[in-house]
């Protein structure tokens, strides 16, 4: 359901400043309490809980599957985000870059509003936005900020903005909606694997065999089997953890995000994976592979390509599973009958020195901040077991459960991204080293790397490191 918007949200670019929204400003911040750090005490809140009320459960990966396991359809789970499993093998880049771009820009402050991420953390955890935010804020440390509505005082609005999750066989949590969202915040500096958040319960399939928990979840709908060109996976091949490191990049994903209020409209019914129902749609209709993705101007024209043609369908087509375009929330006038300079559209050709900028302008930013990995000439995927020796070229592991020790010879070069290693990394005078959301168990030595070392940065996925960490002379 990532992608699935379920309620019409607020727009998000440009919120005007409030004073009371100011750090220091009016008090209502303070009659919100301090109701976000009941969350670090983790468990399940049913609905109407008082506000302050200590959850029950307790934490840690046992604590939250324990927990997971007595949960009901809409009760509120307390999670962190290394315990979410994916139910969908890829996201649209370009619109965590949005969201990471803006999360690093100081210009929310600079207009006298919070920065971005304390609102959406706030709506994701069903209490609407930030009320006040003391300076040096982070959001792996909620009682460094507050929200407008105290943990116990959810409405139907602000629960139906948070983010979704089924409890399946063992008590794993699979996210049902939230994949960018809960992304976003894993990558952004102050956040991280183990940031805290709220989630929705919306079924407990815990007491199912694998077999029939797969089978219930396509069934649902509650799970997305098709890769970012299309194909068609199996359950097997999707993400164990969130991460960029971990999806692939699904560029009609972005396309349809920055779509939103230009070309269609989520409506409050909206259907599961709405956006890649409509990104299936575009994919016959306009070649992104026309365009320059890395011009705002060219993917400005991608966007009013794809927005023209959703709002220029009939209202009775179908477009993907069975789902019509005025069900899938078409606007009957593109960018609301506004002006190409106005509108939605207006917004986002914002570039970034805007004082607002739009969000295509923050997500090519961002994109531009990430230093390319060097080309793979050999990938391995899935399994293996024994050493693995990188004599030349560029190793790239890709979601690979590597157990066996890894060695990487003078000048060659490794990259991992979403791999599982167990078992000692060593590289001297390698040319590049690279790992990006990798789990490793076992120590990790490299010494004298003539290119780079990347560790962490612009959308390198944290890391987990079980092991002593040796880092000799490396730029």
């Amino acid at each position: 359901m990532t992608g699935s918007a379920r309620t019409q949200h607020r727009p998000d670019s440009h919120r005007p400043a409030r004073a009371a929204r100011r750090p220091g400003g009016a008090a209502r911040g303070l009659a919100a309490g301090l109701a976000a750090g009941a969350l670090a005490l983790g468990g399940v809140v049913a609905s109407g809980s008082p506000a302050g009320a200590a959850p029950t459960g307790t934490t840690g990966t046992a604590g939250a599957k324990g927990a997971a396991l007595q949960a009901e359809a809409g009760d509120l789970l307390d999670v962190t985000l290394d315990q979410l499993r994916p139910t969908q093998p890829s996201v649209g880049f370009d619109q965590i870059y949005y969201k990471l771009g803006r999360y690093s820009s100081p210009k929310d402050e600079q207009n006298g509003d919070f920065n971005k991420r304390f609102d959406d953390w706030c709506e994701t955890n069903g209490q609407e936005e930030a009320a006040t935010v003391s300076p040096g804020a982070k959001l792996t440390d909620p009682s460094s900020f507050t929200c407008t509505v105290p943990v116990g005082q959810e409405t139907d609005e602000t629960r139906a903005a948070m983010k979704t999750v089924v409890i399946g066989p063992g008590g794993e949590l699979y996210l049902t909606d939230g994949h960018h969202t809960l992304t976003s915040f894993l990558e952004t500096p102050d956040g991280g694997p183990t940031t805290h958040i709220r989630l929705r319960v919306t079924g407990n399939l815990s007491g199912l065999s694998p077999a029939a928990f797969w089978q219930a979840m396509q069934e649902k709908k509650w799970v997305w089997l098709r890769d970012e060109n299309n194909n068609p996976i199996t359950t097997d091949q999707l993400p164990q953890r969130l991460g960029l490191a971990r999806f692939h990049d699904d560029r009609y994903r972005s396309l349809v995000y920055f779509t939103r209020d230009i070309g269609y409209q989520a409506p409050a019914d909206a259907a599961e994976y709405l956006e890649f129902l409509w990104g299936t749609w575009l994919r016959e209709r306009v070649n992104l592979d026309a365009y320059d993705l890395d011009s705002p101007a060219s993917y400005l024209t991608a966007i009013r390509a794809a927005s023209e043609a959703m709002s220029g369908t009939a209202g009775d087509t179908v477009i993907a599973d069975g789902r019509t375009a005025d069900e899938l929330g078409r606007m009957p006038e593109w960018n609301a009958g506004k002006k190409p300079t106005g509108g939605e559209f207006g917004k986002l050709s914002a570039p970034i020195s805007d004082q607002k900028p739009g969000k295509l302008a923050y997500a090519l930013d961002f994109r531009s901040r990430i230093l390319a990995a060097p080309a793979c000439t050999k990938t391995l995927t899935g399994k293996h077991t024994g050493p693995l020796v990188v004599s030349s070229g560029v190793l790239c592991l890709n979601g690979t459960r590597q157990t066996g020790p890894v060695v990487v010879a003078a000048g060659a070069s490794l990259v991992a991204k979403g791999a599982d290693i167990t078992g000692p990394v060593q590289a001297v005078g390698a040319h590049t080293v690279q790992l990006c959301g990798t789990s490793l168990t076992g120590p990790l030595s490299v010494v004298n790397t003539k290119q780079r070392l990347t560790l962490s940065g612009a959308g390198c996925t944290p890391n987990t490191l079980n092991g002593p960490v040796h880092l000799v002379g490396n730029p």
